[in-house]
């Protein structure tokens, strides 16, 4: 058994999310087609020594920012806990978080961080758990940690726990730009219209320019229903978004429940100019130029 495994946390951004109502259980019944980029977290696990059966197991994160939790709250931690639990496992873990990825952004930076840490712990105590196993671990966690356990495009329903693989997008760059506000999910869906007063988003539409490797059909197609609570609320999201497509996005949209603006450019040169841009009007500070994966 290795006693040490770093592994790779990869942020996602939505190309589309479309809610078609709420469900008798408080949750919202989703549809959204979600897509992996090379922005990613870095995570060391260690365990050290098996202790007796009766002792507290320790779990200690450590990490290179100091605003995000380490304990419990902290989504990695409670999915070791989780494993040890499901598992019987009784060596104490120390995680080091390399965080790259924007806090509380609308990218799953928390949820692939558990993906991670529920391969790490499959991996350190060969348990053999396949893909699916772990996806109904995380799905304990939260709605978006299934899709990061297989971190591969998808088109995700019911509360984000179905999926159905697709097609990558065609090579392109990603511009990423995180404004410094701080949106409640729990704000954006208590303020969200009813379905049926909703511009729904072109899944279908988009599904099918996916299969074609149709990039513009793709981009064209790009919506986020969360947007009509979160514009409202804060111009910076319609800043960077007009920002982004003055200088030549093919498209341009919130990812998740924001704050997090991401475009897609067909350009290299065209993204620089966005990005340069967008930190001229100090509209974003945290600004990523990154690649679908």
């Amino acid at each position: 058994m290795n006693n040490k495994v770093t592994k790779t946390a990869y942020a996602k951004v939505n190309l589309a999310l479309d809610v078609l109502g709420e469900r008798e259980d408080g949750y919202h019944e989703v549809r959204m087609i979600m897509h992996n980029l090379s922005l990613a977290d870095e995570l060391t696990f260690t365990v050290g020594d098996e202790l007796p059966k009766d002792a507290q197991v320790p779990i200690l994160l450590t990490s290179n920012r100091e605003d995000i939790p380490t304990d419990e709250r902290n989504l990695a931690v409670r999915a070791v806990r989780l494993m040890y639990d499901a598992y019987d496992l009784h060596r104490p873990m120390e995680i080091y978080l390399q965080k790259y990825i924007p806090v509380e952004a609308g990218m799953a930076g928390g949820s692939t961080d558990a993906a991670a840490a529920l391969h790490a712990v499959n991996d350190l105590y060969e348990l053999g758990l396949s893909d699916g196993e772990l996806a109904k671990i995380g799905l304990r966690i939260g709605a978006d940690v299934p899709y990061c356990v297989y971190g591969k495009p998808a088109l995700s329903e019911g509360i984000g726990e179905k999926l159905t693989f697709l097609k990558p997008l065609p090579d392109s760059i990603v511009l990423v730009a995180k404004p410094p506000i701080s949106l409640s999910t729990a704000y954006i869906y208590t303020n969200l219209a009813p379905a049926k007063e909703l511009t729904h988003p072109d899944i279908d539409g988009m599904l099918a320019a996916l299969e074609k490797e149709d990039l513009k059909g793709i981009c064209n197609r790009m919506s986020n229903v969360l947007e009509t609570v979160s514009v409202a609320a804060y111009r910076e999201i319609e800043a960077i978004k007009q920002t982004m497509m003055i200088n030549h996005a093919l498209g341009a949209i919130m990812t998740g429940s924001g704050p997090t603006v991401f475009g897609v450019f067909d350009d290299q040169a065209a993204a620089e100019k966005a990005r340069d841009a967008i930190l001229r009007l100090g509209i974003a500070q945290e600004v990523f130029l990154t690649r679908p994966i």
